[in-house]
């Protein structure tokens, strides 16, 4: 792999570095699954789970060998590996999917590669190398990866209720431009909500998040990782610029500071104008 994004699960449980190529997708619960969409080498798949014997991953990865014929040990990067391939055939075509279960103490790791049987695409040995399992003792600096499905899922559920809650509020469609931020500024002027709605006061940011990234051409959703916070932030395309937008509005009103959005829009535009 040349390029390659971070991929932090939610709740900080295991981390990987998989193809720059690849995004995110909606999988079953639990299970986190990334692919090229433009052209589609192979689906990547992984999953942990967690237990409180310390033995937890010793007595899964000797289960995996008991319970699967074909499975064996192998070593990808550090990690000793339990490794089994299936084939099989789903349309008419051929298929092969490379499962690895690894871990250590108390949490376990699952990996897994399907792809067109035959394809020369190695993915699985590499993003495995990648694999750390995170120490929930340890404090692991701030950092921004790929927005994650998480995210996007929480993103878009606070500028769905706002925007229904505005529109049933003022009669007024919202459509996520910037002539919209006044609509945002008057449910703000008018006390629309008490100030220590702490989430309805972070999805009224997520929201401003949104029109920044409609009206900048370059801003795009990231997630932030800052101890056992994980939230959704922006970051300006080729600069240093990141922004917490959920916790802007929050803030300010948590403070008995005055929030004028018109003003923290200008105020955006040309802190990214400077860094361009």
């Amino acid at each position: 792999m040349k390029e390659t994004k971070k991929f932090i699960s939610p709740g900080g449980w295991f981390s990987i570095e998989y193809p720059g190529d690849f995004f995110e997708f909606e999988d079953e619960e639990g299970s986190f699954l990334f692919y090229n969409p433009n052209r589609w080498t192979g689906n990547l798949r992984a999953s942990a789970s967690k237990d409180a014997s310390p033995r937890y991953a010793e007595n899964v990865m000797k289960e995996e060998l008991r319970q699967y014929p074909g499975a064996k040990k192998v070593l990808m990067g550090r990690w000793e590996c339990i490794s089994s391939v299936e084939n099989f055939t789903e349309e008419g075509k051929d298929y092969v999917c490379q499962t690895v279960v690894c871990g250590y103490q108390n949490t376990v790791v699952e990996l897994s590669f399907t792809s067109p049987k035959g394809f020369p695409y190695m993915v699985l040995e590499q993003v495995v190398a990648s694999l750390e399992i995170r120490d929930e003792r340890k404090r692991y600096p701030k950092e921004y990866i790929p927005v994650r499905v998480w995210e996007i899922h929480q993103i878009d559920e606070a500028y769905d209720w706002v925007t229904k809650t505005l529109k049933k509020q003022y009669k007024k469609d919202f459509t996520g431009v910037y002539q919209d931020i006044k609509l945002l500024q008057q449910c703000i002027s008018d006390g629309l909500f008490a100030d220590g709605q702490r989430e309805t006061w972070e999805a009224i940011g997520l929201t401003f998040g949104v029109i920044l990234t409609n009206e900048m051409d370059g801003m795009e959703w990231v997630t932030c990782i800052r101890g056992n916070k994980e939230y959704p932030s922006l970051h300006f395309n080729g600069t240093s610029f990141y922004m917490d937008p959920m916790i802007l509005v929050w803030d300010k009103k948590r403070n008995g500071e005055p929030c004028v959005l018109e003003e923290e829009f200008a105020r955006i535009k040309a802190e990214i104008e400077a860094l361009l």
